[in-house]
């Protein structure tokens, strides 16, 4: 990495985003950072109706903010969203941060169903498809949007300069809007919490790629460390 401190460029929905670059200050880490969400969250206000289900399935903790929380059991996809479930009352159970981990959690768990999926628009591995189809009965509802935006201006000088940046993508959706907007003419390091993740960056040129050790926020901010000390 060139001599010059990097620039951090966080493009996760906004109140992620600002949870994350919290987590890196309370490390140490001195780097500027820039927030320019490619995401925003729009919760649909959708009536989730609970009737006689048995459980509930969050693949995010944006869907964990989008409901009250009850007495009931939360598979989580990870430690993030089973803390968020957990404060709001849900008794929760985490996996290892993605939808193959969560749905192999709720089927090592053996639930009596109806279960229900609450979700965003978008999202992988079609849990209830799955769920339903070894007879644990699962619903799902959506309860909230995630809408592209293009970087702001200041991301865009940023990474049209020569001074390098650092930006984490948690999702291969992320990555792949980030890349639509490219190619840049910052020397760019990125920070990916999966392979399917680094996958979605495609042709983008980029002149590290670091695979944080977990799927979770935790693991990616230390990536981000070994990237600055690594400098």
């Amino acid at each position: 990495m060139a001599d010059v401190t990097p620039l951090i460029l966080l493009t996760r929905p906004l109140a992620d985003a600002e949870g994350f670059a919290t987590m890196l200050a309370n490390m140490g880490i001195a780097a500027e950072v820039e927030i320019s969400p490619i995401v925003e969250i729009v919760p649909t206000e959708v009536h989730v109706d609970l009737t006689d289900i048995t459980g509930v399935i969050f693949s995010s903790r944006n869907a964990v903010a989008a409901v009250d929380g009850y007495d009931l059991p939360a598979w989580c996809v990870g430690e993030a969203t089973a803390a968020a479930a957990g404060a709001k009352g849900w008794r929760a159970a985490a996996a290892d941060g993605d939808a193959d981990s969560l749905y192999a959690r709720v089927l090592a768990d053996a639930p009596q169903g109806p279960l229900l999926h609450i979700r965003g628009e978008v999202a992988r591995g079609d849990l209830a498809g799955r769920l339903t189809k070894v007879g644990i009965q699962t619903r799902e509802v959506v309860v909230y949007r995630q809408t592209a935006h293009p970087l702001s201006e200041r991301a865009k000088t940023a990474l049209m300069r020569e001074n390098p940046v650092i930006v984490p993508f948690f999702s291969p959706r992320a990555a792949r809007q980030f890349a639509e907007q490219g190619p840049f003419h910052a020397p760019l390091h990125v920070v990916v919490m999966s392979e399917a993740v680094q996958a979605a960056l495609g042709e983008l040129p980029v002149e590290t790629v670091v695979l944080a050790g977990k799927k979770e926020a935790k693991a990616m901010a230390n990536a981000v460390a070994r990237l600055l000390d690594a400098g």
